[in-house]
């Protein structure tokens, strides 16, 4: 189930992913029927726009600052904070600052 990563040693997940210039990154850490876990980067100025998720999605930052939208509302987040968008609503992350974060996806059974 898990790729992409080392197994059995303790990891800093933000060592993880790199920033690219104009970019954001992703790396699949693990992913079934049932959950996705992906670790991604974005470096300034770059956004996923407006989408939804069949499964609700946490969201975790591990460095930076990053403006995520979820319906009409808008929340900034920065390193440490979390936060959950919900199956099949829309939501859009946007980085006011270089971040990174992991993204967990728990699908309905």
């Amino acid at each position: 189930m898990y790729k992409n990563i080392t197994h059995s040693k303790v990891l800093a997940l933000a060592d993880e992913m790199q920033y690219l210039p104009g970019q954001v990154a992703s790396k699949t850490i693990a992913q079934n029927s049932h959950v996705s876990i992906t670790l991604f980067s974005f470096d300034q100025g770059e956004e996923i726009g407006l989408h939804k998720s069949k499964g609700d999605a946490m969201v975790t930052i591990l460095d930076g600052i990053a403006k995520i939208t979820i319906d009409d509302k808008t929340y900034e987040l920065s390193k440490g904070e979390t936060i959950i968008m919900p199956a099949l609503v829309p939501h859009a992350l946007y980085a006011i600052k270089q971040f990174k974060m992991i993204l967990t996806v728990v699908f309905p059974v």
